[in-house]
């Protein structure tokens, strides 16, 4: 009896052990199914770098590896011309050329080769009785088994897992079908990093395009600024992006005087900084050809605003309404070749007698152009006009006034007063009210001045606006 009790417990034991080792083996495999799992998140999540791609990657063939029980692995990864863009190892312990040569072999003519053509999984259960496998020369190790399984996205062939033993029989169906599973998440990461490449080499190469238009464009903007006797002209210029859309030109006349623009075109980007370079261009030629005919009354009649000027009419420089003429064509211009855009500007123009002070200008509907002295705002000067390019035939009053010794003319586009603060609060025209109401020994102080504070409130907040500010000091 006691004979027969130990024999039971013995069995019991026995088959006890081998439930143990059956959970620990089946523990061992969800661990590692788990860590496989981990991989193939960590590729499906960071694609975009080659390097954390391959450690990935070789991190998948190593826990596919344990997964099987395989002794070695390799994965090939194919270009789209079906060429070996990269080999992964379990056991990278052959030289480099060595292995490049038995990769070449192995593809051509060995299990590789055999799933490359019928894109289907290829198992062999002894390397001794199939022939498609290929034993070399001098190949550095011993395989009796191995499953090859194609990673394939669609009817598209991205590379190839293959898994060897020793010892013949080792692959199971359980083995294939796992391996399956696990190469149609390889073949999605690497579509998608083969996609997000290409995304790569566009953006870049539409980066260094962007790059070329932003140094064009710089190069539309005044080399210098005119130096003249007793005047400070001072600029700001921040785009919101590569390209702007706001520019500003201070350049002289034939007749030696100043003309001064500052300008904000509508919408942002590419299209926006192709139409700040026509208008900036327009403007200029316009300005230097235009020759206004008839008697001072008749041009009064064409271009005075209903409000009358500011200067006694005996003041009127006629050159400089010449040039202001410019705006009128530009605006045409535009609206008749490109009304189809729907782009236009908002833009004050003016041309300055520096001599004298006397300044004549147009404001085609920009932001208010403040005249500072030392007792703060002096002079608001309004919009004389509707935007540039909206509609043909359009009528821009001209208005002139005097700088005098002391004041600072300062103009800014809306990428001022509408920049933001990290919550969202705008800088508004109040605060920059604020700031110019302020005594200024110069332009440069005052705008030093505008852009601190600027910068400041909006911090570490993104600028969704082109900056730009011009000032202009006559000195006492």
């Amino acid at each position: 009896m006691d004979s027969q009790n130990q024999s039971n417990d013995r069995s019991e034991l026995a088959a006890l052990r081998e439930e143990v080792a059956k959970l620990k083996n089946e523990r061992t495999a969800l661990e590692a199914q788990t860590m496989l799992l981990e991989s193939l998140v960590t590729m499906a999540s960071k694609p975009s770098s080659e390097g954390v791609l391959k450690q990935a990657l070789q991190e998948t063939l190593e826990i596919s590896a344990n997964i099987t029980g395989s002794e070695k692995g390799s994965l090939f990864i194919l270009d789209p011309a079906g060429k070996i863009a990269d080999a992964i190892l379990t056991r990278p312990e052959v030289a480099r050329e060595m292995r490049d040569r038995l990769i070449g072999k192995v593809l051509d003519k060995g299990l590789a080769g055999w799933v490359s053509r019928h894109r289907q999984i290829g198992s062999i259960a002894d390397t001794e009785t199939d022939d498609r496998w290929v034993t070399l020369p001098d190949q550095p190790y011993q395989v009796r088994s191995a499953l090859g399984i194609p990673i394939l996205r669609g009817a598209e062939l991205l590379g190839i897992l293959t898994l060897l033993h020793s010892a013949p029989n080792h692959f199971t169906n359980k083995n294939a079908a796992l391996m399956q599973a696990t190469t149609n998440q390889i073949a999605l990461v690497l579509e998608n990093a083969r996609l997000y490449s290409q995304l790569n080499q566009y953006a870049k190469a539409l980066d260094d395009e962007l790059e070329k238009g932003r140094q064009i464009q710089k190069d539309f903007l005044p080399y210098e600024i005119p130096q003249l006797p007793n005047w400070e002209i001072v600029t700001c210029f921040q785009p919101a992006k590569q390209v702007a859309g706001d520019f500003y030109d201070v350049f002289q006349l034939p007749d030696g005087n100043v003309g001064l623009v500052i300008a904000d075109v509508c919408d942002k980007g590419v299209g926006a900084a192709l139409f700040m370079a026509l208008f900036r261009s327009l403007i200029r030629i316009f300005s230097e050809q235009s020759k206004l005919g008839g008697s001072p009354s008749d041009i009064l009649r064409e271009y005075q605003p209903s409000q009358g000027w500011i200067c006694d009419r005996e003041s009127i420089n006629l050159a400089h309404i010449n040039a202001l003429s410019a705006i009128a064509m530009t605006n045409d211009y535009v609206a008749e070749r490109h009304w189809q855009m729907s782009m236009f500007a908002t833009v004050f123009f003016a041309v300055l007698d520096s001599a004298t002070g006397l300044l004549s200008y147009i404001n085609g509907g920009h932001e208010p152009v403040a005249i500072v002295s030392d007792k703060g705002v002096k002079l608001m000067l309004k919009s004389t006009g509707p935007a540039v390019g909206m509609m043909p035939n359009m009528k821009f009053g001209i208005q002139q006034i005097k700088l005098e010794p002391g004041d600072i003319l300062i103009g800014y586009t809306d990428g001022v007063t509408e920049a933001k603060s990290p919550d969202g609060k705008l800088f508004t025209d109040k605060r920059l009210r604020q700031i110019l109401e302020q005594p200024a020994a110069s332009a440069s102080e005052l705008l030093k001045r505008v852009t601190d504070s600027l910068f400041a409130y909006m911090d570490d907040a993104p600028q969704f606006d082109d900056i730009t500010m011009l000032a202009v000091h006559r000195y006492l």
